[in-house]
């Protein structure tokens, strides 16, 4: 055997190694971050002179486009770019991102391989010097042999994904974590916020589709973004409503408490500043109640056979819902229940105890300054 052709078989008996991560153990990987370190550290390994690489993904996510990882073999250390959808947060940037990071480690020729499918995921890679035949040779084996690794991953991420879009992050991996049964739940206590805008009906009647459709993405990106913001989920949009928990996750329940109060002034406030684009526009401005409590619920699994709802239920929702009710008759916009005010040294306005629907004892109620 010629030394050449010792060199070769050298190198393929290393590669063999790598390939036999990517069909063996790639799959188990928990994330893309982890799968393309771990890659990277293989080809190193196997001899492929690598400064830098680069994994890109398309994700199904109603703000994020794309989510590339970018890899520096020196450190091993991964960080996470983000391609923003047309209508999320940021204009989308160039598909070329990562490339232009990985010359800006490096210079030089960046070889890039499209994994599985034309619109697959991309891996991109460079070195310290221009790629031998030979190691292009490598890097393109690794490829298609990451293809179905890559696979698993994705459909892995679309799944969640899909689910923390849907049902959000808690609910989404309690989801994940339990058997697909009706009779699966949890009784957890929480701060629970319930809000819904005021007159919908007659905004509905009045207004074109398109222009209701628009003011109820405003209204629900202000109330769930302060939600959001201060920990909470939001558990189900009703119609123009919204229902959200704070789990009391420590043996005081005043965290959650005191995040939900800031969550209630958040979105007033974020109503107020909503509603003066909207008289500058010539519409309406938008109203709404909200409601906070603290008490247990069952978190978990309730509908037919086959048809499951992942939500919450229990007399503490009712309460909730019933306690948001007198926002309109008291004129005030954020209610609070007795029972959360006691966890909390936050400031608030007693409004004396007032029956509510359906409820059998009287609720203290009170309201922020």
């Amino acid at each position: 055997m010629t030394k050449t052709a010792d060199l070769r078989h050298h190198r393929a008996m290393q590669l063999s190694r790598t390939l036999a991560w990517l069909v063996d153990v790639a799959s188990d990987c928990p994330g893309a971050d982890r799968l393309l370190a771990e890659l990277g550290a293989h080809l190193v390994a196997d001899g492929v002179p690598l400064a830098a690489g680069s994994l890109t993904l398309e994700v199904p996510h109603p703000l994020i486009a794309k989510r590339t990882w970018l890899w520096r073999a020196e450190n091993g250390r991964v960080i996470e770019a983000l391609g923003f959808a047309p209508s999320g947060l940021a204009p989308d940037p160039p598909d070329d991102a990562g490339r232009r990071w990985l010359r800006d480690i490096a210079g030089g020729e960046v070889h890039e391989e499209v994994v599985g499918r034309p619109d697959g995921p991309q891996l991109g890679w460079i070195g310290p010097r221009p790629f031998t035949a030979d190691e292009i040779e490598q890097l393109r084996q690794a490829a298609r042999f990451a293809a179905t690794p890559l696979a698993v991953l994705a459909a892995r991420a679309t799944l969640r994904a899909t689910l923390d879009a849907y049902l959000g992050k808690r609910s989404a991996g309690r989801v994940l974590a339990a058997p697909l049964r009706r009779d699966l739940g949890e009784t957890i206590q929480a701060a629970l916020l319930y809000a819904d805008l005021r007159n919908f009906t007659t905004l509905s009647e009045t207004t074109p589709p398109a222009d209701v459709i628009a003011a109820l993405d405003a209204w629900f990106d202000r109330i769930a973004g302060a939600v959001h913001a201060f920990g909470g989920e939001v558990l189900k949009f009703i119609g123009d409503g919204v229902l959200a928990i704070f789990p009391v996750v420590e043996a005081s329940p005043r965290r959650a408490c005191d995040a939900a109060l800031r969550a209630a002034g958040a979105a007033e406030a974020g109503m107020a500043y909503l509603n003066g684009e909207r008289g500058a526009q010539g519409l309406p401005p938008l109203a709404f109640g909200a409601a906070l409590h603290l008490g247990e619920i069952l978190w978990g699994n309730i509908g037919a056979a086959n048809r499951l709802d992942f939500t919450a239920i229990g007399p503490a929702v009712n309460l909730a819902s019933r306690l948001e009710g007198l926002c309109k008759p008291l004129e005030r916009t954020v209610l609070v229940s007795g029972a959360l005010a006691a966890e909390t040294d936050t400031p608030l306005v007693a409004l004396g105890s007032h029956p509510l629907r359906g409820i059998a004892s009287p609720c203290e109620v009170f309201t922020l300054p």
